[in-house]
C-alpha cells in the first residue's frame, strides 16, 4: 500500500452553534485533516473557535484563545474572527477620497483619543457570513477564482466564505463583495485566504484576529512564548495608537524581535509606545517584499511548539493582549490579561490618512487577494 492510499480523507462536519439574539441560526464548520488537527469556524463572523493540533506530546492541543458562546463574542468581539471592512484604527474616523470627506462611527478611543477600530460598530466579525465546505473534485461548489488560485490540494479540507457589504455599510462608500477560504492542510497549515471587489472606490484593510497561546488556550499567561519578527521597522504611535507616519528602526527598542526574545521580557519596559500599547500593540513593517509570500513570525511556547506566520501583506499587528478580560469564558476554561497574543497580517493602521503608506484603496475592477499562512512545522 502506497504512502497515498494510508492518509485519511480530509472531513468537514457540520452542526447547530447557537442563536444570535435576533434569532438567526449559527453553524459551526469543523475541518479535519484526519491526522489530528481541527479548525472549528463559526458563520458568525468566520470566527474560530478552536484550533487543534497535537503539541510536542503527541496530545490535541486548543492554541486558539477566544469566547466559548456566541454571547461571549457579542461581549467580547474579534476573538479569531474576520475583520472588515477596515482592520486596525482610523483617526477620528475621518478619511478623505477622491475629494470627499467620510465619516465613521467613533467607536474606540485609546488614550481619550477617538478613532474607527475594525471596520465599525457592526464589522465583518459581527456578521453571519454564508459559507460551503468542499474539496479537491468538488469544485464546481465555488467561484472560478478559487478554483484556478492554487490556493489547495487534494489532501485539504476547505471552507468557502462571502459577505456582502453593501454601500454606506458603516459609513464606507461602495458595495463590496467580500470572499475569504479557510484550507487546513495535512501539515497543520491553516491557510487564509482574501478575495475582495468593490463597485466604487473604498478602503479595504481585512485580517484574521486569532489570539495564540501555544501551551493551550486557558493555560495561563503567553510570556513565556518567545517571538521572531521579521521586521527591521515598526510604525510608532501617538496615545491614540495612530501611526505618527514615521517607519522607526526596532534595532535598539523593546520592539526588536529580529532576534528571539520572550514576549513578557520587555512588555513592561520603560517605553513611550509601550506605555502606549500597555505592553505590545503595535504595526511590524515587514522586511519582505509586499506581495510575495514571506516568513513573518515564529511563536515558540517553552515546550517547543511553533507556530510560523507567513503572509503577503506589508504589516503585521502584534497584539499581546493586556486588555483580555479577566476570567473571560473559553472553550477549554477560564483567561485573562496577557492570556493570548495576536499575530495579524494586514496593511498599517490609518493607510487611509497616509499616501505615504502602502495603499488600502480598492477601486472598481480590481481584486483584493492576499493570503496568510499559519503553519504547525513537524519537529
Amino acid at each position: 500500500m502506497d504512502e497515498k492510499s494510508q492518509k485519511p480523507d480530509p472531513i468537514v462536519e457540520v452542526e447547530q452553534f447557537g442563536k444570535l439574539p435576533n434569532g438567526t441560526t449559527v453553524l459551526k464548520y469543523t475541518l479535519k485533516n484526519g491526522l489530528g488537527a481541527e479548525l472549528e469556524v463559526l458563520e458568525y463572523g468566520g470566527t474560530v473557535r478552536r484550533f487543534t493540533v497535537p503539541g510536542p506530546d503527541g496530545k490535541p492541543r486548543n492554541v486558539i484563545v477566544g469566547p466559548d458562546t456566541l454571547e461571549g463574542w457579542i461581549e467580547n468581539p474579534y476573538f479569531a474572527a474576520l475583520i472588515g471592512r477596515v482592520g486596525n484604527r482610523i483617526a477620528f474616523g475621518k478619511f478623505s477620497l477622491d475629494g470627499k470627506v467620510y465619516t465613521l462611527a467613533t467607536n474606540n478611543a485609546p488614550g481619550g483619543i477617538p478613532c474607527a477600530l475594525h471596520g465599525g460598530e457592526e464589522g465583518f466579525n459581527a456578521r453571519v457570513w454564508k459559507m460551503k465546505a468542499f474539496f479537491k473534485g468538488t469544485e464546481t461548489t465555488v467561484p472560478e477564482w478559487v478554483r484556478n488560485a492554487g490556493i489547495y490540494g487534494e489532501d485539504d479540507a476547505c471552507l468557502y466564505m462571502e459577505l456582502e457589504s453593501p454601500d454606506g455599510d458603516q459609513g464606507y462608500p461602495g458595495a463590496v463583495h467580500a470572499e475569504v477560504v479557510y484550507v487546513l492542510t495535512p501539515e497543520n497549515t491553516w491557510r487564509v485566504v482574501y478575495h475582495v471587489t468593490s463597485d466604487a472606490a473604498t478602503p479595504v484593510n481585512m485580517t484574521q484576529h486569532a489570539y495564540w497561546n501555544l501551551k493551550g488556550c486557558a493555560q495561563g499567561d503567553m510570556l513565556d512564548h518567545t517571538l521572531w519578527v521579521g521586521a527591521s521597522r515598526y510604525t510608532p504611535v501617538n496615545a491614540g495608537l495612530i501611526p505618527t507616519g514615521e517607519l522607526a528602526p526596532v534595532a535598539g527598542t523593546p520592539f526588536d524581535f529580529t532576534t528571539p526574545h520572550t514576549i513578557g521580557e520587555r512588555v513592561h519596559a520603560d517605553n513611550d509606545q509601550i506605555r502606549y500599547g500597555a505592553g505590545y500593540d503595535h504595526n511590524f513593517v515587514l522586511d519582505h517584499p509586499e506581495g510575495e509570500l514571506g516568513h513573518a513570525a515564529t511563536l515558540t511556547a517553552p515546550d517547543g511548539m511553533k507556530l510560523e506566520v507567513w503572509t503577503d501583506q506589508p504589516g503585521m499587528q502584534v497584539y499581546a493582549g493586556f486588555y483580555i478580560p479577566e476570567g473571560m469564558q473559553t472553550p477549554e476554561g477560564k483567561t485573562g490579561p496577557f492570556g493570548g497574543v495576536a499575530l495579524e497580517t494586514q496593511h498599517f493602521a490609518d493607510s487611509v490618512n497616509r499616501p505615504e503608506f502602502p495603499s488600502v484603496i480598492l477601486r472598481p475592477g480590481e481584486v483584493m487577494q492576499s493570503v496568510t499562512e499559519f503553519r504547525f512545522p513537524k519537529a
